[in-house]
Formats: structure tokens, sequence, C-alpha cells
């Protein structure tokens, strides 16, 4: 049997997207091929590593990456998890379904390291809910 294929994306893969990957592959690593991408690259955020990092799932390995390396594979689900990816998001040209959550950007945050940290967490545990009851509801 052939495992589903999801592709996560957001602005630059640096938080939501790599979460969400994150998420995917401990919640139900099995039975999805997963990855993530970004409209632009730039790094994973300090804050999205330590926050995951609190929950058990280590970012440490992943890194950014732009959505044209994966234009040209067959997607199952393309998932936007913000506002401006889903308003970039190319056409695949292969049959994918289209799914858009939107979350808040936590790289926006501001305040103390602390604080900042407390936005990290509330998006993480969003993204989890939200991949929690896709994955209850069968994809």
């Amino acid at each position: 049997m052939t495992k589903a294929r999801v592709l996560f994306l957001c602005t630059h893969n640096s938080a939501r997207s790599q979460m969400a990957e994150g998420f995917l592959r401990t919640l139900a690593g099995d039975r999805f091929e997963v990855a993530s991408a970004g409209t632009e690259a730039t790094r994973v955020h300090p804050l999205a590593i330590r926050a995951m990092d609190e929950v058990g799932i280590s970012l440490g390995g992943h890194t950014s990456k732009t959505f044209d390396r994966f234009l040209g594979q067959p997607w199952d689900y393309v998932i936007t998890v913000c506002d401006s990816a889903n308003e970039r998001c190319p056409v695949f040209p292969a049959p994918t379904r289209r799914i858009h959550w939107s979350f808040d950007d936590p790289s926006r945050a501001t305040g103390t390291e602390e604080e900042r940290l407390g936005t990290f967490r509330r998006i993480r545990d969003e993204i989890r809910a939200r991949l929690g009851a896709w994955l209850a509801a069968g994809p």
C-alpha cells in the first residue's frame, strides 16, 4: 500500500509548516509521506525548535526549503498553514487536494523571549489540535 503524500506550505518554512510536519510524522508517520516548504526559505526558527522539543518532537534536523523543489512531485494533500502561502500557492501538475488552515505567524510575536515562546506554544497547540481533528476525520 502506498502512503498518502502530504506537503505543508507556509511563507518561510520556519515555524508553522515545520511544526505541522513534525506533528504529522509523530501522530501518523507510518500512514503518510510528509514534507514542508515555504514560498521563501529562511531557517527553522529557534523558538519553534524549543516549543516542539517541549512535546518530545525534534526539529533539529529540519531545514527551510522552498516549494519549487516539490512542484513536479505528486501530492495527495497540499496544506497551507498561513494566508500568504494560500494566496501564493502554485498549481501542482498532479491531482492534489488543497486544504487551507490559517494560523497566526509566531515569528511576528513581540516581547521577551519567554513571551514570544508562549506564542510559539499557542500556535504549536493549535496545529496539533487541527491535525488531530483532520486525522480523526479520516483523510
